[in-house]
């Protein structure tokens, strides 16, 4: 089959590789009809996340039709249609049962080397790195999906790929992101980062009751798609005349938002000199994550606010205005998304018409063009929002 593949830092191949297999009775193998490339892959081709090896089969959104089903798959048979969450979890371990489906304590056999690094392990993830188990991903046009009968979700209703693809991360991801805010009723909330995560961060605050969502960002395609689609009044964070933090408590009457959300993570950039000295020291490995948004989060949030971070940080900080966070008593919620826990109420919100996850689609390609994409997505040339993949197409001229 084809997949597309880790070569190293910036170096991104589509190869011949053999057919994945069952191996273990309760996996099944699906052949992928629709996948994506996510703004955290983005970390894997920078060179941020560690323990990459040559070869390594990318990809952590897609879906697909169930090709073959271990002897202990009870809940799918061949042929039926699925969306696979990114995050591998046993549904049998205390975490799991509490439904913190990303601290999954089973499912990394690598476990080792996320304690040596974290304390504890969370659960795998499909093609991201050996920290989290080394599996490979969906950017291929098969993959092999462990726990079969705990991850994917049958797609039963006449809804397109294109639709509940972005069930596998990017839709619950933001959604949870919106859920850590703790909104109430006629808050005003604030995202910084109008890419996939974001916009559904958007669309999902106002989804829980938001009054109000202010969206940060500096391409004027996303600000856009956050004004026209989600209905956030946007802030340009390159414009001269505006600092964001003074921005956020002029659109707030002087008490700063309600909740903020961080959709931006470690790679964020920013024009001014805090920003360059970040990019200085990250690449000197003196920091492993670009902290400005997280910065600005805390610094704008009302007393007692929320502050939900659902951009990736893999490491180190340097310069985070702690003493703030404590001082104003704000409330923090960050991690891998529990993704099973939204799996089922999201795509029934797009059946019912709440949502189309696929207005933030920009390009639809074949699987031989995307390791330029990956570098067209890194840049934000072209207008990019967000790129779909056929695997079974060399190429499509959109």
């Amino acid at each position: 089959m084809k997949a597309v593949c880790w070569m190293g830092k910036g170096s991104i191949e589509v190869h011949e590789v053999p057919d994945p297999q069952v191996v273990n009775p309760h996996d099944c193998v699906i052949k992928v009809t629709r996948t994506a490339i996510c703004g955290s892959d983005l970390h894997l081709y920078d060179g941020y996340i560690p323990t990459m090896e040559s070869g390594d089969i990318l990809g952590h959104e897609f879906m697909g039709i169930v090709e073959e089903v271990g002897s202990e798959v009870k809940k799918l048979k061949r042929g039926d249609r699925v969306v696979v969450p990114f995050t591998i979890a046993c549904g049998n371990c205390a975490f799991c049962k509490r439904e913190l489906w990303s601290l999954c304590d089973n499912t990394n056999p690598n476990a080792h080397v996320c304690e040596a690094m974290y304390g504890y392990t969370g659960s795998a993830l499909f093609g991201y790195s050996h920290i989290y188990g080394g599996y490979a991903g969906g950017q291929a046009q098969y993959v092999r999906v462990p726990f079969a009968d705990v991850g994917p979700i049958k797609i039963e209703s006449s809804v397109t790929d294109e639709q509940v693809l972005f069930l596998s991360d990017i839709y619950p991801t933001g959604y949870q992101g919106a859920v850590n805010c703790n909104i109430e009723e006629g808050d005003t909330v604030a995202v910084w980062g109008c890419g996939p995560v974001g916009l559904f961060a958007i669309a999902s605050a106002y989804m829980l009751g938001a009054g109000k969502v202010i969206a940060i960002d500096r391409f004027p395609e996303r600000l856009k798609l956050a004004r026209e689609y989600c209905g956030a009044t946007t802030i340009d964070y390159t414009e001269d005349d505006v600092t964001v933090v003074e921005a956020l408590r002029d659109l707030t009457g002087g008490v700063g938002p309600d909740g903020c959300i961080d959709a931006v993570g470690m790679e964020a950039h920013s024009h001014t000199a805090v920003g360059l000295y970040d990019k200085v020291k990250q690449t000197l490995m003196m920091e492993t994550d670009r902290p400005f948004v997280l910065r600005q989060a805390i610094q704008s949030i009302r007393k007692g606010g929320s502050l939900s971070v659902p951009g990736v940080y893999g490491g180190v900080l340097d310069k985070v205005n702690f003493g703030a966070a404590f001082g104003k008593g704000i409330k923090m919620g960050m991690g891998q998304t529990n993704m099973h826990k939204y799996l089922a109420p999201l795509l029934k919100t797009i059946e019912e018409g709440q949502i189309d996850p696929s207005f933030l689609i920009s390009h639809r390609i074949g699987i031989e063009q995307v390791p330029a994409m990956y570098k067209t997505w890194r840049d934000k040339q072209d207008a990019v929002t967000k790129i779909v993949i056929d695997p079974w197409q060399d190429a499509i001229v959109a």
